[in-house]
This record gives structure tokens, C-alpha cells and sequence, in this order.
């Protein structure tokens, strides 16, 4: 009976955790570019005193699923959609290079081009600065074009090139904070064959219907661990009663 106790509360914690990844998910159903996050369970023995003759399931984030969001039209200037496979270089908050999809991108008061999360967007060499302008805009290919303050309509200055990378399966993994990078810690290089879509955003690749599926299956399961917890409660407590009587 304790082993039937300790399967049972291990599978409870387990699936609150693959409860988690599906809230977290949920959660991230609107944010813009959103990558979900997979969850997976594999069987581990239960090792101890004699035979490992039990198993559990242990949950685990297997990887992230890579599929494209949809493209939503909103004709802002500075909003830009990966056309195809493709990443947008950005810094994260520890000063490395990171990859994502959101391109709702913004110019902070210091003038620095940053995405809708306040991450830097990185042109070919470093963070790009953005000097005041009248007009913006953004090319397919990244190219980042001014007109500045007090020149004629037909005076544009070119300031930089937001840095786009290609897709390579099974070379980025995802972090805490959302962003991609590459497993083995080197910088991908620009890649000419990425382009994006001006007036664009691309929507989160969460599936809401399949996340709250999700979630009543796993609350469903939840439950039933409980119950295998108090059964092996009233078993203890029935083989106690019968040692007492004997």
C-alpha cells in the first residue's frame, strides 16, 4: 500500500506539472508570436529495496512546437511578420542574442528599435538605434529606412538591418523568457533567404481549444491520483483495524 501511495502522489505531482505547461500556454494564446511549449511523459522505474518492479510516468518538456501562427493584417508601420520559416535576432534580458517571431516592434525614449516585450531588435552589428524621424519603415528584407526630422519627403536615409535568421530544426531550444537560442551557445548567422511582411503580426500557434481539452483531462486525472491516495488511506487504515482484532 505504500507503494501504491507513493505511485499515486508522484503521479499527481507529475501531471501538476504538465498542468503548468499547459496554463502557461493558455495563458500566451494572444501574446504575439508565442511558441508553445510541448509536454511529454516517459515511464521511470521506481528503484529501491528489491526488484524494480513499478513504474511512473515523469513529465518533461520535450521541445517546442515550431508551427507557424496566423498572420494578422494590422497596417501599423512597425509591425512585422516573419514571411515563411525564420527567426528575428534579438538581445535578451542577459545580453545575449535570442530568436523570436513577435514583431510587434516599437521605438523606446532612447530610440532604440525593441520588440512589444521591450527586448532590443538586433541589426548586423548590435542593438539598433533609431534617430528621429518622420517617417518609418521596414523593408522585406529588414532594411530599416528613415526620413528625418526637417528633410524633404524624397530624403530617406537608411539606418540599419534588423537581423533575420534561418530555421534549423533541432538547433534552438527555448528559455524562461520566451526566446529562442542556439543549443550549442554560437550565433546564427543572417540569412538573406528570410524576409518579412509589413503591416503584419503573427498570432500566437497556441491552440486554445485543445488547451482547455487538455486541461480538463489532466484535472480529470488529478483527480483520480486523489482518489487512489485515499483508497490506499482506507486500505491502511482497514489492515490496521484487522491486526487489532487479532
Amino acid at each position: 500500500m505504500d507503494r501504491m501511495l507513493y505511485l499515486a502522489a508522484t503521479g499527481a505531482t507529475q501531471i501538476m506539472h504538465r498542468q503548468a505547461a499547459n496554463t502557461h500556454n493558455l495563458a500566451n494564446a494572444s501574446t504575439t508570436g508565442f511558441q508553445a511549449d510541448l509536454s511529454a511523459a516517459r515511464a521511470m522505474p521506481v528503484f529501491g529495496e528489491g526488484h524494480a518492479s513499478r513504474v511512473y510516468a515523469m513529465a518533461e518538456r520535450p521541445g517546442v512546437d515550431f508551427s507557424r501562427g496566423t498572420l494578422m493584417v494590422t497596417g501599423r508601420e512597425l509591425d512585422v511578420a516573419v514571411n515563411g520559416d525564420g527567426w528575428i535576432a534579438v538581445q535578451g534580458a542577459d545580453g545575449r542574442e535570442a530568436y523570436t517571431r513577435a514583431g510587434d516592434l516599437r521605438v523606446n525614449s532612447a530610440g532604440q528599435l525593441t520588440n512589444g516585450a521591450g527586448h532590443a531588435v538586433l541589426g548586423d552589428a548590435g542593438p539598433l538605434v533609431i534617430p528621429p524621424y518622420e517617417s518609418l519603415e521596414i523593408g522585406g528584407d529588414g532594411t530599416v529606412t528613415i526620413r528625418p526630422i526637417g528633410q524633404a519627403p524624397n530624403t530617406l536615409a537608411e539606418v540599419g538591418r534588423i537581423k533575420l535568421v534561418d530555421h534549423v530544426p533541432g538547433q534552438l531550444e527555448k528559455g524562461e523568457d520566451g526566446l529562442l537560442r542556439s543549443r550549442d551557445g554560437n550565433l546564427l548567422p543572417p540569412s538573406v533567404n528570410v524576409s518579412l511582411l509589413n503591416g503584419n503580426l503573427e498570432s500566437s500557434n497556441v491552440s486554445m481549444v485543445e488547451a482547455m481539452t487538455n486541461m480538463i483531462e489532466l484535472s480529470r486525472s488529478f483527480e483520480m491520483q486523489i482518489k487512489l491516495m485515499k483508497t490506499a488511506e482506507d486500505n491502511d487504515a482497514q489492515s490496521a483495524r484487522m491486526m487489532q482484532m487479532s
